[in-house]
């Protein structure tokens, strides 16, 4: 599981590095403690036309308006998938993470696995590691955060999908837009690498640069080789370090919640 991440990069920085044509997210402070329900920087391709109007491939909509072309975007969505067709937005609170096992099985990431998918870039993640057992038959274990990251200091490109659900008329919901929709995104998890698998048994998807044209595709949808793409990142680029207990309050957001103990 990953439930709480680092995006200290600036957003010019992300659009540059994943080739994005529109940068459609102004000027945000580095965050260090990002936490489910809040805005992150997503990147998406869509079609559009010559004109700028943008289409579905594959639609009779969008063969009427050929010629068309792909435009990458970095936009801003909320953390926490809704599906188009849940009855309210607190159900994104159960579905920060998506298994990639099972993107194809479950109804509520099927559509988005097919045709939304997304990256969302990350300068590092958090996992808590238990350093002790429970004192007592209903205690909990004591853990240790610890702060994981790129050993050359890039941004990782977390695997994503994303979703949109239409709020209802005058709704005051976070995150909806000038549109009335919301649109929101998960983090693909899966098999750990031997860094992380002492610590936890599921890391985010770390899609390598040579993944990431096929995984934003949206023409792209064999299942087989989208599956192949859900590999972990080579523990050799990553390293991680114990960091304090301020990460478990989510209104601490500076750069002292990623430096290492002393």
């Amino acid at each position: 599981m990953c439930g709480r991440f680092v995006v200290a990069s600036s957003p010019p920085l992300l659009a540059d590095q994943f080739g994005v044509d529109e940068n459609r997210v102004g000027a945000v402070e580095p965050d260090y403690n990002i936490a489910p329900r809040q805005l992150v920087m997503v990147v998406r391709e869509r079609e559009e036309t010559r004109d700028g109007r943008l289409g579905r491939p594959g639609t009779q909509e969008t063969e009427a308006m050929e010629p068309t072309r792909k435009r990458r975007y970095l936009d801003e969505l909320r953390w926490g998938l809704v599906p188009s067709w849940a009855k309210d937005p607190s159900m994104g609170d159960r579905m920060i993470n998506a298994r990639a096992e099972t993107l194809i099985s479950k109804p509520a990431y099927r559509r988005a696995s097919e045709k939304h998918r997304c990256i969302i870039p990350a300068d590092g993640f958090y996992e808590w590691q238990v350093v002790a057992p429970p004192t007592t038959p209903k205690g909990r274990p004591k853990k240790q955060p610890v702060f994981i990251h790129r050993r050359d200091g890039m941004p990782m490109a977390f695997a994503g999908l994303w979703a949109a659900w239409k709020a209802p008329e005058g709704s005051t919901i976070d995150g909806v837009g000038e549109d009335g929709w919301l649109r929101s995104c998960t983090i693909v998890t899966g098999k750990p690498n031997e860094l992380i698998a002492p610590i936890h048994d599921r890391m985010p998807v770390v899609l390598p640069e040579s993944a990431w044209d096929q995984w934003l595709s949206r023409d792209v949808d064999d299942v087989d080789a989208l599956q192949s793409l859900l590999v972990p990142l080579d523990a050799e680029q990553m390293e991680l370090w114990p960091v304090s207990t301020l990460v478990n309050k989510a209104d601490q957001k500076g750069p002292e919640v990623a430096q290492p103990l002393s």
